[in-house]
């Protein structure tokens, strides 16, 4: 399994907040690198994985570790800048 290069944490943080702060942080993070970000349940989790798709960035929601309100999600900056 890989490690994420960075990690953020967005918990408390609403929506498009957090969706703005995880793109300026990729966009500052070599190509290909992993962040792992930390979202609320409900809408940031509905929101943020498909909002950074469309923007080009592959997402991979995890699984929950434990009955808590919070989800991990891994995004890879694309090898190549996103036009």
């Amino acid at each position: 399994m890989s490690q994420p290069d960075d990690r953020l944490d967005l918990r408390g943080i609403v929506c498009p907040i957090n969706f703005v702060r995880t793109k300026l942080k990729l966009e500052q993070m070599p190509a290909g690198s992993l962040l792992e970000v930390w979202l609320d349940a409900g809408e940031p989790v509905e929101q943020v994985p498909d909002s950074l798709r469309l923007e080009g960035y592959g997402v991979e929601l995890l699984p929950p570790e434990t009955e808590q309100p919070h989800r991990r999600l891994w995004v890879r900056s694309p090898e190549q800048p996103i036009a």
